[in-house]
């Protein structure tokens, strides 16, 4: 590092976690059942996400909500180890267009909107904020659906 040199207002280097869970991906792509793959693959977010995603286009009833906000916890959370396992740091970009993020990142704007379906207010705000810190729009995410 030269202090000279370097841009002191840069921020940290994106963070691309490893395609640990293609199979997963795969298997989601071909129809397979996401809540047997979140079971045989616990640690794969896309699996959670899907989870999350679906029961939240089901309805918007409090059962479907509460439903929603455990699967979508459980993928943010997964994600979140995953990221730090990588050497994310609480901070920098989590590019959408690397598709191992994509699992995080779903799971994330679920969370959002499940628990601004349950009244969690400030949880939902706190989502969106680590999207849009993240460098990542929620209609980015919601495109990948």
């Amino acid at each position: 590092m030269n202090p000279l040199t370097d841009n002191l207002l840069s921020g940290p280097d994106p963070t691309l976690l490893p395609d640990d869970h293609a199979a997963v991906r795969e298997a989601l792509e071909t129809g397979e059942d996401p809540a047997v793959l979140a079971a045989a693959h616990p640690a794969a977010s896309t699996a959670w996400a899907v989870l999350a995603e679906q029961t939240l286009a089901g309805g918007d009833d409090v059962t479907r909500s509460v439903t929603a906000y455990a699967y979508a916890r459980t993928g943010y959370h997964r994600g979140l180890d995953a990221l730090r396992r990588a050497g994310w740091r609480g901070q920098g970009p989590v590019p959408v267009d690397h598709t191992p993020n994509q699992g995080f990142l779903r799971a994330l704007l679920a969370l959002s909107e499940a628990a601004a379906r349950i009244g969690e207010t400030d949880e939902a705000e706190r989502c969106a904020q680590l999207l849009t810190d993240s460098g990542v729009s929620a209609a980015d995410v919601r495109a990948l659906r």
